[in-house]
């Protein structure tokens, strides 16, 4: 079996290899690529589509824009995560919000010149980042208060997380997202009209939150007695007590599982293309589905974007098991 295994291994990567470089296209030439009659990979539909791909219906002159805001939100993330200079937390606050503030300013214009752009045009690889930044650092914070409160005196409050929690966690994200995108703006009154990509960011807040809640909870499980015990002694108070003493601790312990959840909440903004958002999956369909010419050459585009979630859901593993490694060091030093 073992060796019957290798030699089905290596079939397949040489058969990948014929496919994929060997008998493959690499420049935009739809007649070369139809000659090939599927023996081979057209990779030149990336580089015919590449601006869609990556800014679905952003206009097509203000696409130096997004274009700009990419790397800023990629080298923000990993200055925030990876964090070469000693931060507190404090300034990994405030830097997360300037570069929000800053790609805000890129994405939406209306100041210093620049045109407007309304969210619905957004799209491509900076509404991933954007969907899956901004909902993980507004969903930690609520999910910690979501996992305080669960374990609070007052039993109202006790039972209104925890029935919150059960909630969400038992309605699938895709439901979500619909009763976001058509039930809300049936809801609430038309002058207090709040556009797509917010209330799709507002629904996916609140889904994590309550998974976020969990992971957090089990955390605290992990703290004993002992630490609220030493904590009366210094004479700290209920708030100080759990935001220098159990905390830290709790999300010492769950880091793991909280570098999971977020790699998780990457791959799940791709469900809000269901909700006629185009970030990256969406904007791949959009860059193909109205063009006859290039359609038949799907597979090759979510290759790529394949590609590119492999490499930032890799990344974030990494930036994570730094993190991990760095807080290790600290609590040893302690």
């Amino acid at each position: 079996m073992s060796a019957l295994f290798w030699v089905a291994l290596v079939y397949a990567a040489w058969r990948l290899l014929d496919w994929g470089v060997l008998k493959a296209v690499f420049r935009p030439d739809e007649a070369a690529c139809h000659a090939l009659e599927r023996s081979g990979a057209c990779w030149g539909v990336i580089t015919e589509k590449i601006r869609p791909l990556l800014f679905g219906r952003y206009p097509h002159d203000e696409q130096w824009r997004p274009l700009l805001a990419l790397p800023l939100m990629l080298l923000g993330a990993g200055a925030l995560l990876w964090r070469p200079w000693d931060l507190s937390l404090r300034g990994v606050v405030w830097g997360a919000v300037l570069v929000s503030l800053m790609v805000g300013l890129l994405m939406h214009g209306g100041l210093i010149g620049l045109v407007v752009v309304p969210s619905d045009q957004w799209g491509g690889l900076p509404l991933t980042l954007i969907l899956a930044g901004l909902t993980m650092a507004l969903s930690l914070p609520l999910g910690i208060a979501l996992a305080l409160g669960r374990r609070a005196q007052w039993s109202w409050v006790r039972w209104a997380c925890t029935g919150f929690i059960e909630v969400t966690r038992g309605v699938p994200l895709v439901m979500v997202l619909f009763m976001a995108a058509f039930m809300l703006p049936a809801i609430i009154p038309a002058r207090f009209e709040v556009s797509l990509l917010w209330r799709v960011m507002i629904a996916l807040t609140l889904f994590s939150a309550a998974y976020l809640a969990e992971i957090v909870r089990g955390g605290l499980q992990t703290v004993g007695s002992d630490q609220f015990d030493a904590a009366k002694v210094m004479g700290l108070s209920g708030w100080q007590t759990q935001r220098l003493v159990v905390l830290p601790q709790a999300l010492r312990a769950v880091l793991p599982a909280l570098v999971s959840h977020a790699i998780g909440l990457l791959k799940d903004t791709s469900l809000v293309m269901v909700v006629s958002l185009h970030e990256l999956t969406g904007a791949l369909s959009l860059s193909l589905g109205g063009d006859p010419q290039w359609r038949p050459y799907y597979l090759e585009g979510y290759l790529f974007v394949a590609a590119i979630y492999a490499a930032m859901c890799l990344s974030l593993s990494r930036a994570g098991r730094r993190v991990e490694l760095r807080w290790l060091a600290t609590a040893g030093q302690q």
